[in-house]
């Protein structure tokens, strides 16, 4: 598993003109190939009057699904393009649809590769993204009396508290960097004179 990745923040579409062509891309989060396969469905119903409708996505964190089509357009010179811009900004988890409206003036194999992973490119830059890191689950038992300072600590450093669960004990998840588990261990036990548990859950991804 790749220590970050990047993805969109939000859906959102972004135009470009290139010789008096349409490119209209339309990017979203898709945490599944089913999502991913949905919005491009959406769109090309949305956009059916279009000239064409090229789509490229990549899901997994290590990029293990990539798909791209050309949707009609000259092999490679739409889809491919679109999925390469996708992948040199280390993009995962999201999903590009780029509509075109042929505008009477023919770009050539070049120019059709240079205007859809441009477009990509472009709406990645105006829509925003996000860099999601690699993290430890970890789960904090503590009784009542030291729970509610331990909390104030942990979101003063500006550690990402997930889930506070309220029983006979308190427990609190977080989340950690791989590198900072044993520091906070220590912290832990010093804080709470050695009374709290600190148990090591699974390995997930959060926001940077």
């Amino acid at each position: 598993m790749p220590d970050e990745y990047r993805t969109v923040a939000r859906a959102g579409v972004h135009e470009t003109e290139v010789n008096r062509s349409r490119f209209l891309c339309a990017l979203a989060p898709a945490a599944t190939e089913q999502e991913a396969q949905a919005f491009v469905a959406g769109i090309r119903k949305e956009h059916a009057d279009a000239t064409h409708n090229c789509f490229a996505y990549v899901i997994g964190a290590d990029a293990a699904i990539q798909k791209a089509s050309d949707d009609g357009e000259p092999g490679g010179t739409a889809g491919v393009p679109m999925l390469q811009m996708l992948l040199r900004r280390d993009m995962r988890y999201v999903v590009a649809v780029v509509t075109r409206y042929y505008g009477g003036v023919k770009l050539g194999a070049g120019g059709l590769i240079r205007a859809y992973g441009g477009a990509v490119g472009e709406a990645l830059d105006a829509v925003g993204t996000i860099t999601r890191r690699r993290f430890r689950l970890a789960t904090v038992t503590l009784d009542h009396q030291r729970a509610g300072k331990i909390q104030n600590d942990l979101r003063a450093t500006g550690r990402e508290v997930r889930d506070v669960r309220y029983g006979e004990a308190v427990t609190i998840e977080i989340g950690l960097p791989d590198t900072d588990v044993e520091a906070f261990r220590a912290w832990l036990a010093d804080a709470t004179a050695g009374t709290a548990g600190f148990d090591l859950g699974g390995e997930a991804y959060g926001d940077a």
